[in-house]
């Protein structure tokens, strides 16, 4: 559980600013760096170490195993399945829809340079669309959104395979509505409905006409369900930003999926939002932005061009050398926003800088912050660094992706990875037979491949400790949008 905020860390932390690397046009950049496709491979391959449900026989990560298989049962429903979302053994459909969505995004931007790992990207997206489709459809008029009682399970330190702590099911519906997930499932859905369109026609249909009706019961339904669900998600997955930029964003992309109208004018309705300076599973306006921005970009379609002025404003705050830039940089050149698990808004804010500056370059479009006027490339070398600072070209000189490079995290606060693998040892370690494990200064015994971790404090230091969750806890809504522009800098490099 890497959610938790702050908020009043998240004003300070937006309204900071602080000179930042210069990020100057390169002539002629060359992409030689760190090997981008197998960071790309293992950034994919994490996911199977985030699997609930029945593991299939071409597992890879052999130690884990199947956990979670009565998910649901005390609801009279089968909700096994998706995925944990970070270094514990629950299931927030918040986070994990949204680990869908830029997935998915992920997938339809930069597929065609993603070769084999395309198909492996599809996988990935599928173990967690077939449980959000069973959230959506198990029982009339309530939409699951997750199980597992969260403050039960972070008391225990265990194995997902060993879990007796309460698997309680929660929901959202008409009397205790939840528009952010219910929008955010909606933009999961219909973004991998793309995914999916030629290679499974059948399945793609059935996830569109999912994802209309949970948006129309988003729309309907309002309200947060951070209020309707209190100690249930809040902490750690509150939906601090309220509903409206889930509204906006699951619309975008029901529009994307359908090019219906409806979607465009119920857009309109909303108004405008709000401009900030950072992306993450709890604010999507900045994401919202730059995909309604794609038809002013590519398409000179003046209806979006609100959307496309609101995406360079996103940027113009990013830049550091902007004159409206609100974003702090360390001595050694990584984006830091916010102490809980910065790394989460880097690579989100990394994927729609390289993703906005591949529609510009593909229009020769330029934009200013101020005076100064930005091409495609400024945009492209400062998503290089923080990917390139990502993957150990840093004064750590430390990867912080696991097993990557010769340096990485070895004692990441997750449970199945520092605890013996069942193959190991068979027998359960029980709710508090692992803290053993926890409080070991040794190395976790088994690897999570391509896990990327909260990552360095502001001073670029990263102290390896397992209980220091807010750096070293890999989450997957982390990972999720670094599979874009690793895609990116695949294609370049090769």
């Amino acid at each position: 559980m890497v959610g938790y905020l702050d908020s009043q860390i998240r004003q300070e932390a937006s309204a900071a600013t602080q000179p930042g690397p210069v990020v100057k046009e390169e002539p002629g950049n060359t992409y030689a760096g760190p090997n981008y496709r197998e960071a790309l491979s293992k950034s994919l391959l994490f996911f199977q170490g985030q699997r609930s449900g029945r593991l299939p026989g071409d597992q890879k990560l052999s130690w884990r195993f199947s956990s979670g298989l009565s998910d649901g049962s005390s609801a009279h429903v089968d909700l096994t399945g998706g995925y944990y979302d970070a270094g514990d053994n629950v299931k927030f459909n918040f986070p994990m829809a949204f680990t869908t969505t830029m997935l998915s995004w992920s997938s339809l931007e930069y597929g065609k340079k993603m070769g084999p790992e395309l198909q492996n990207a599809r996988v990935a997206i599928r173990w967690a669309t077939d449980y959000l489709l069973k959230c959506a459809r198990a029982t009339p008029g309530k939409l699951y959104v997750g199980v597992g009682d969260p403050n039960g399970d972070h008391k225990c330190w265990e194995r997902p395979e060993d879990m007796d702590t309460p698997r309680t099911v929660y929901s959202v519906s008409a009397s205790n509505p939840g528009s952010d997930v219910a929008a955010e499932t909606a933009a999961a859905l219909a973004a991998s409905s793309m995914v999916f369109r030629k290679v499974d026609p059948k399945y793609s249909r059935l996830l569109l006409a999912t994802a209309k009706k949970v948006m129309q019961f988003a729309i309907q339904y309002r309200g947060a369900y951070s209020d309707s669900l209190s100690s249930a998600v809040c902490p750690f997955y509150c939906s601090y930003s309220g509903y409206k930029d889930e509204l906006l964003w699951g619309a975008a992309w029901l529009h994307r999926a359908t090019n219906n109208e409806y979607y465009i004018n119920f857009i309109k309705s909303l108004g405008g939002g709000d401009q900030p300076d950072i992306f993450s599973w709890d604010n999507k306006y900045a994401g919202a932005y730059v995909l309604l921005s794609r038809r002013a970009v590519l398409n000179s379609d003046n209806n979006f061009e609100v959307y496309k002025q609101a995406a360079e404003n996103f940027m113009c705050k990013i830049l550091p050398n902007s004159p409206s830039s609100s974003t702090k940089y360390t001595q050694g050149g990584l984006m830091y926003k916010l102490p809980q698990s910065n790394l989460q808004y880097v690579t989100s804010i990394t994927f729609l800088l390289t993703t906005y500056a591949k529609y510009m370059k593909s229009r020769k479009h330029t934009f200013n912050c101020g005076n100064s006027v930005i091409a495609p490339n400024a945009l492209i070398n400062l998503s290089k660094r923080q990917v390139d600072y990502i993957l150990g070209v840093n004064p750590m000189k430390m990867s912080y992706m696991v097993g990557f490079g010769s340096s990485f995290p070895k004692r990441i606060h997750h449970r199945g990875s520092s605890l013996p693998s069942r193959a190991v040892r068979s027998k359960s370690l029980g709710c508090s037979g692992g803290f053993q494990s926890f409080r070991t200064p040794n190395p976790n015994p088994n690897i999570l491949v391509g896990a990327i971790v909260g990552g360095p404090d502001r001073n670029d230091q990263y102290p390896d400790q397992r209980d220091d969750y807010s750096r070293s806890e890999p989450a997957t809504y982390i990972n999720a949008a670094f599979v874009g522009p690793l895609a990116y800098f695949v294609g370049k490099s090769h």
